[in-house]
């Protein structure tokens, strides 16, 4: 256990005392929020100074008055096909416009013409436009008034609330918590991918370079490779927690610009302050999602989610750190790990998208259920339903088989590694991989 420990001190050690390591640390996390804020400044400052695109409709059909918007100008013209065609080749305009007589019931055969390939939103932009067009030429078609129809439409949003077997009422917010599991699980993905790759690089670095044969006259190989996994597990785990503390205090400071308060919550106790009826007040308060939003916020309970975060992030990279490690060993260069390295992040992969799929989607459905039980992809998805409370039961069965998962990993890579961390020019196929598996100390 002390050569463990002595193995563990150098890598981490090694890594934390990195310029490297000091930049992605801190810069990261100042990094991402101000490359946000750039995207969205120049989106937004791009939307402002966007042209009108001028639009030419040729309209055979008779009833494709088209109006204006910010986005498109219509000018309507005449002639046949091929005279608008033609004109609209001479001219600098965005597109051309092609409307065939068409039945209301089946509004087929538009065509659009244009200059270049534009993108996917202005077509969808166009596309509303026209949609709306027919839609009120329906209307008057039935004798139909537009603004009733429009008073008619009813928007419900529905407050959820988790009541618990004890009669307790809790709010619960779904949008919340999906944007919650969303990032834990990507993060999760992202982290055991990292940190299982440089494993795999420092044991390659290390059985090039010829220094493993030196340290393994004084220690055992599965000794190395244990204090080189958890080396690099205390580095990432240190990484995560100055993100997280980082991330707290400079949202902190950030809220003290404005006070103790959010401006946002300022802002709605001012409007309370200024409405004396109690119905108009709840009005007020049930249509400001922002401060449902933080008021959900406020209430998810960040000590278990940071804890059960800490606990998958270190429990799906000792699983899958393992496996890296053996690959390291096996191989000589990083090009010859290629082939091993797919199959290892397969789980990974399927866990992402199924992140997505399923669990974000349905928490609580048996697919989520099996993808947060099974070890190789039990850290995506349950981080991704801690949202969402699932049973006691199933988040102590998944952590207990993640657990079971990493001796098992560990096991089987520890006999790999304990032959391959001192071959050299052997090619290294997954036969190879079983023979030094199955042979004896």
């Amino acid at each position: 256990m002390h050569k463990i420990w002595l193995i563990l001190q150098r890598e981490f050690l090694n890594r934390v005392q990195k310029k490297s390591f000091l930049i992605a640390t801190i810069l990261v996390p100042l990094i991402f929020p101000a490359v946000i804020g750039v995207m969205v400044y120049i989106a937004m400052e791009q939307e402002k100074s966007a042209e009108i695109a001028t639009v030419s409709v040729l309209d055979e059909s008779g009833l494709m008055s088209l109006e204006g918007n910010k986005k498109f100008n219509f000018v309507a013209v005449s002639g046949n096909l091929e005279q608008a065609k033609a004109a609209f080749n001479q001219s600098k305009q965005f597109a051309l416009l092609y409307v065939p007589p068409f039945e209301l019931a089946k509004p087929e055969g538009m065509v659009l013409y244009t200059k270049e390939n534009p993108s996917i939103r202005k077509i969808g932009d166009l596309e509303d436009v026209i949609e709306n067009r027919v839609e009120d030429l329906k209307l008057e078609k039935f004798n139909i008034d537009k603004e009733t129809i429009k008073s008619l439409k009813t928007s419900v949003s529905l407050k959820t609330v988790n009541l618990k077997e004890s009669g307790e009422e809790k709010d619960s917010n779904t949008g919340m918590f999906y944007i919650l599991g969303f990032a834990l699980g990507v993060l999760i993905y992202m982290f055991v991918l990292i940190y299982g790759m440089q494993i795999m690089l420092g044991v390659i670095e290390e059985k090039t370079s010829k220094i493993v044969e030196v340290i393994v006259s004084s220690v055992k190989p599965f000794q190395l490779m244990m204090g080189k996994i958890l080396g690099i597990a205390s580095v990432g785990l240190l990484q995560f927690t100055i993100w997280v503390v980082l991330i707290g205090v400079l949202s902190s400071a950030t809220l003290n610009l404005f006070g103790v308060n959010m401006p946002q919550q300022q802002a709605m106790e001012q409007v309370m302050q200024q409405v004396d009826n109690p119905e108009a007040q709840a009005a007020v308060k049930e249509n400001n999602k922002i401060f449902e939003l933080l008021k959900s916020a406020s209430e998810i309970p960040f000590t278990f989610i940071v804890f059960n975060f800490a606990f998958y992030f270190l429990g799906g990279y000792l699983l899958y750190g393992a496996l890296f490690a053996a690959v390291g060993s096996a191989v000589d260069s990083q090009q010859e790990a290629q082939q091993f390295t797919f199959p290892i992040t397969l789980p990974l992969i399927i866990a992402y998208f199924g992140l997505f799929m399923f669990i974000l989607n349905d928490p609580h459905s048996t697919a989520s259920f099996w993808f947060s039980i099974i070890p190789f992809t039990s850290p995506v998805a349950m981080v991704g339903r801690l949202g969402y409370d699932p049973p006691l039961w199933q988040l102590l069965l998944s952590q207990a088989l993640l657990i079971g998962g990493f001796i098992l990993t560990t096991w089987i890579a520890g006999r790999i590694y304990r032959v391959g961390i001192l071959m050299h020019g052997t090619k290294v196929n997954y036969k190879v991989l079983a023979k030094w598996f199955m042979m004896k100390s």
